[in-house]
């Protein structure tokens, strides 16, 4: 019987692992190897690792956390999950059980994307989501944002901070005329029409092409795709979820709990907010909740 299974290894369930491995609890981790970040050459805004690649990193982070003795790593998806408090199982892939004490989800999300030429190509390169973790290395060069909801309006007041030159792309939506006068007024150049292809030379683009013909030069695109959990082990257990402007999160309370005794939840699937730094803390919240409930 372990004390916590994880069921994840990117960077929430790392250091999950680690904070639990350090206070000599037994932990199995279940990992898939197919972290979100994966699309991404470098990764960013990160004390002490800015300009790592991903793979890099958690390959550094894995080595780490598997060194101690009471940590096991199985390169396995889990199928299935049930059980409760003291007697949770997992099966995996591969016909293995795991029995536990507690669990931690921390399997991620997956992103969904259009069906664009030169988008999934171009993904986490210069097709990206977040200004802080990719926009310096962009800095300066006119960028485009695909609207995908209301909150993409906000989007060109931020990006100032890196470039002058923000072209929107509505991508077939409708904006009332009130935002696209405020828009206007920033120097903001908005495009109504359908996203038809991104040009790019391995990942690097240098402008998009609209359904009417219309092109537009870039030296970034942000966008903000459809996402969804990585796996369905939320709904085997009966969580809550909530929706998020680009797809769903689980319901969470304090330290990582979910309503359901003895589950914990970390990374990219308990927030509507994704970075490497947020999704460690939040593993480490989640082992520290975990921990605290078999003390008592």
């Amino acid at each position: 019987m372990q004390d916590v299974t994880i069921i994840g290894g990117s960077f929430a369930g790392i250091a999950a692992a680690m904070q639990l491995a350090r206070a000599r609890r037994r932990v199995t981790v279940l990992d898939t190897g197919l972290n979100r970040n994966r699309y991404a050459s470098h990764a960013h805004n990160v004390i002490g690792q800015d300009g790592t690649p991903p793979g890099e990193f958690l390959a550094r982070a894995r080595e780490q956390v598997r060194a101690y003795p009471s940590v096991t790593w199985v390169d396995a998806r889990a199928e299935t999950v049930s059980g409760e408090p003291d007697a949770f199982t997992v099966k995996t892939a591969d016909g293995e059980t795991i029995e536990s004490r507690r669990l931690i989800l921390s399997y991620g999300i997956t992103d969904i994307f259009p069906d664009v030429p030169g988008f999934s190509e171009s993904w986490g390169k210069t097709v990206i989501h977040c200004p802080f973790c990719h926009g310096y290395e962009v800095s300066e060069k006119p960028w485009g944002l695909l609207y995908s909801s209301p909150m993409s309006l906000h989007g060109p007041v931020l990006y100032a901070n890196w470039t002058e030159d923000i072209s929107l792309i509505l991508d077939g939506h409708a904006i009332i005329d009130e935002e696209r006068h405020k828009l206007e007024k920033r120097g903001v150049k908005i495009f109504d029409g359908k996203l038809a292809s991104i040009e790019h030379d391995r990942g690097t683009i240098s402008g998009v092409t609209l359904a009417d013909g219309t092109k537009v030069p870039l030296g970034a695109l942000y966008a903000h795709p459809q996402n969804r959990p990585s796996a369905n082990l939320h709904e085997q257990l009966g969580l809550d979820t909530k929706p998020t402007p680009t797809g769903i999160m689980l319901a969470m309370g304090d330290m990582g709990a979910t309503p359901r005794p003895g589950i914990y939840a970390a990374g990219d699937l308990t927030m509507g907010m994704h970075s490497i730094t947020f999704s460690a803390n939040s593993g480490s919240l989640a082992a520290m909740g975990a921990l605290n409930s078999m003390m008592v």
